[in-house]
């Protein structure tokens, strides 16, 4: 057998097995161009590089392989440095840090333009955009396979279209049965 093939083979199968499955992440240009192509919704980690709870966020959660095979199946999934350097396109314009410095690379540095505009006040919080990119709704704050499992079947489910009040929410939440091993 071809070294290339058992290779692609070994990742089949630790994919399969759960051994060790990693979220796909995209940038949010190819999430967008990828809707095009095959619709789904866009779950984004917006996290910093100093951040605590986005490091317990990344190795907790989104290395749980329910929580990764989930992701993968149904959403395009996109990393987000919120005070990074990135020069990202989104929606007709164009999105940049004028302010960021090097220096400060790895400790607070300032809010990249399109946090801004995503309205993000806290790290980590993770964006759900609708198939259009338009934004569903932000989750703030760390979440656990279990908690952040409600979130992505409601939005994935477009159930939260129905949920108009907190006592309809609260009632989803309640009834909810999560399935995700913690």
């Amino acid at each position: 057998m071809k070294k290339v093939q058992l290779i692609v083979l070994l990742a089949v199968f630790t994919t399969v097995s759960g051994v060790a499955q990693e979220i796909n992440w995209v940038s949010l240009e190819e999430a967008v161009e990828l809707q095009k192509k095959a619709p789904k919704k866009i779950m984004m980690d917006v996290y910093t590089n100093w951040c605590g709870p986005c490091k317990m966020l990344d190795r907790n959660t989104f290395h749980n392989k329910d929580v990764a095979a989930y992701v993968n199946q149904n959403y395009y999934a996109v990393k987000f440095n919120a005070e990074g350097n990135d020069e990202i396109s989104f929606n007709g314009k164009t999105y940049s840090n004028p302010g960021y410095n090097p220096a400060k690379a790895n400790s607070r540095n300032s809010a990249h333009q399109l946090s801004r505009y995503l309205q993000i006040q806290a790290y980590p919080t993770i964006v759900f955009l609708d198939e259009k990119g338009e934004v569903i709704a932000p989750i703030r704050g760390y979440q656990t396979p279990t908690q952040i499992e409600l979130y992505l079947k409601l939005f994935e489910s477009d159930k939260y279209k129905e949920i108009d009040t907190q006592e309809k929410f609260s009632e989803y939440y309640k009834a909810f049965k999560p399935e995700f091993k913690g």
